[in-house]
């Protein structure tokens, strides 16, 4: 866990015991050549009505995924004391840096604020604000929902995601939750580099977490935005904090979310060398095992063959690459398959 014992450098004026609506912001340290004692500020909006539980709603950890910070700062607009009963935090654009750069890194630092938990509060702009988030807002926390897409990097299918949590009540709750939210996929996964999200940091403090990847390449995805829009409401309701059952008919008539995973590292394709990358499919297409993802193409060596970069396993493409270019090691498709569960 973070230092909790080390004061957090981030100010504020929130008072998070208090009911009725505040509108403020966090205050970042930040010393530049044009501003020696300068501070960066964070938008949060926090509403709070009677006895019921904290939800924590975030958008914007990386700043080139634009439908979980809409859909935050929409709800953060509108939400009123009278229609709730407990308690939202809503942080629209966290990484604000990156969301007004318009990329997934922070240009103070030049780090993936979704590697940085538990973070430290005498790190860098990063590392600080993911100390706070950890430190101060977690422990006030029931159940957190992270707003995600695939941003610049990739694409993939509008779904909601978690982890396997070896806890089985919180697992069967975490489960509830996502059917609740209403996307077409939940995605069971294991990833490259888990364990420094903010995700991770959650369900290290047992609190229920729940993540989206709601579109991406780099635009705002309508049927995204949609799904995000209703998801947060749907999470609200299935809690018990809004009246109103949640509403999870899907676009293709379906009754409610499919459960998926990503049980191995089989079930990612990676590029083998840098080049410009063709896809073959779209996500959310069926695909097999052995089969092209696409070819890598070496558009500046005129004598030299494209390399094919095949799925390693069947399933459905949860994710597939978003720039032309890729580097050698970037994930060019990830796969999904039924949970077992």
């Amino acid at each position: 866990m973070a230092e909790t014992t080390v004061a957090s450098r981030i100010a504020h004026e929130i008072d998070f015991d208090a009911e009725g609506r505040q509108a403020g912001y966090l205050r970042a340290p930040l010393s530049r050549n044009t501003s020696g004692w300068g501070v960066v500020e964070i938008p949060i909006v926090v509403v709070r009505n009677g006895r019921g539980p904290t939800l924590l709603l975030t958008g914007g950890v990386h700043g080139d995924e634009y439908e979980g910070q809409i859909a935050v700062s929409e709800l953060a607009r509108t939400l009123q004391p009278a229609q709730l009963q407990g308690r939202v935090i809503m942080m629209p654009a966290v990484n604000i840096p990156a969301v007004l750069a318009d990329t997934r890194l922070s240009p103070v630092d030049n780090r993936d604020m979704n590697r940085c938990f538990p973070g430290n509060a005498r790190g860098t702009f990063s590392e600080m604000l993911a100390h706070f988030l950890d430190a101060v807002i977690l422990p006030m926390v029931d159940v957190s929902v992270d707003l995600h897409t695939a941003g610049h990097s990739g694409d993939s299918v509008p779904s909601t995601n978690m982890h396997h949590i070896a806890d089985t009540g919180l697992m069967a709750r975490t489960l509830a939750a996502a059917e609740a939210f209403g996307a077409p996929y939940n995605v069971v996964f294991a990833g490259v580099d888990e364990g420094a999200t903010l995700t991770s940091a959650v369900e290290r403090r047992g609190i229920l977490s729940l993540g989206t990847e709601l579109g991406g390449w780099g635009r705002v995805n309508i049927e995204g935005l949609r799904i995000g829009r209703r998801g947060v409401m749907n999470i609200l309701r299935h809690l018990g904090m809004v009246e109103g059952s949640p509403d999870t008919v899907q676009r293709d008539g379906a009754a409610g979310t499919r459960h998926m995973h990503v049980p191995g590292r089989d079930c990612y394709s990676f590029a083998p060398a840098a080049g410009t990358f063709e896809p073959t499919g779209l996500v959310g297409q069926q695909v097999r095992a052995g089969t092209p993802a696409g070819y890598l193409h070496f558009v500046e060596d005129t004598g030299r063959a494209p390399v094919e970069v095949r799925y390693r396993r069947d399933g459905i493409l949860w994710m597939s690459a978003g720039p032309g270019r890729v580097a050698r090691g970037d994930t060019v498709a990830v796969v999904m398959t039924d949970y077992p569960g």
